[in-house]
């Protein structure tokens, strides 16, 4: 650090600002957010427990957890990283090394499952759901926090990741409605599920040494690779989709930029057929592919 002084005695109104400065000054992109949630995990303080403890000043031990936070943020890792938590869809979910950070994307799958299934008036009945590549949950848990009588498998490859997942299941008191398995997509699933959603690798391999610091040094490669020309999920998906979906059953995956058409051909060639135009994100790229198995 390099301001000139030790935050030790400083207020917590002050060292928020310092922070934000120092943040600002390295090219962070969202200094001040940055730095009220650093000063707020550090302290153990919510947002409003911020303004009211303004005027408090720091112990020599709250310093020092501000000044390794800082540090590694201006290294370059991601605030969730830092506190161990990230919130998705209202939710609070915890992270491990070994997960991918959710992004606000993703919450483009959680609108597009819920869209569908209100048209056909099924949020409030029972479900089957099926989360391939699970991570920590984000998307099987947001869909379970909000269909009352869904029953959700998150599967993925990695024991550390279903580790955590399990966790933020618990946390939030879904376990008694969530199943988890270990293996590669659905390849150890074998009932049929009315929606199938999934959050796969799809960063072309030669990219990755490209993308920026808080993903690439941060967040596994696993979750990251998705082969030669970032398909390689997507066609280990579309097969078992086409086999676990019941009748009428949709199957909804993020994809990367430029990616949809690729993928809808995959998931046609499954014998699945395309549900309307994928959904966008926020910043209007197609993220979001919707497939259907046809009711006989």
């Amino acid at each position: 650090m390099n301001d000139g002084g030790t935050l030790t005695g400083q207020t917590v109104e002050n060292v928020r600002r310092v922070l934000a400065s120092r943040f600002r000054h390295a090219g962070i992109e969202s200094p001040e957010l940055d730095a009220r949630m650093l000063v707020g995990a550090a302290l153990g303080l919510e947002l409003t427990g911020l303004i009211a403890a303004a005027a408090r000043r720091l112990t020599d031990d709250d310093a020092a957890r501000l000044e390794d936070h800082a540090r590694r943020r201006i290294a370059g890792e991601p605030v969730a990283r830092i506190i161990g938590t990230k919130e998705f869809w209202g939710l609070q979910l915890a992270l491990s090394a070994a997960t991918l950070v959710p992004r606000p994307d993703t919450e483009t799958l959680v609108e597009a499952a819920l869209d569908i299934l209100r048209a056909e008036g099924r949020c409030e009945g029972p479900l089957r759901i099926a989360d391939l590549g699970t991570g920590s949950g984000a998307i099987l848990l947001a869909l379970l926090s909000e269909l009352p009588q869904a029953f959700g498998v998150g599967t993925d490859i990695s024991p550390a990741v279903l580790h955590t997942a399990k966790a933020n299941c618990r946390q939030l008191r879904l376990a008694e409605r969530a199943g988890f398995v270990a293996c590669d997509y659905a390849s150890a699933l074998t009932e049929a599920f009315d929606l199938i959603v999934s959050n796969p690798p799809y960063i072309r391999s030669s990219d990755i040494a490209s993308l920026e610091i808080e993903v690439r040094d941060h967040d596994p490669r696993l979750a990251l690779d998705g082969g030669w020309d970032g398909l390689a999920a997507y066609r280990r998906i579309a097969p078992e989709a086409a086999r676990l979906l019941a009748p009428g059953g949709a199957v909804i995956v993020e994809v990367g930029q430029g990616q949809s058409g690729e993928v809808q051909q995959l998931l046609a060639a499954a014998g699945l057929v395309p549900a309307g135009t994928p959904r966008t994100d926020l910043a209007g790229i197609r993220r979001a592919v919707v497939a259907r198995r046809v009711k006989p």
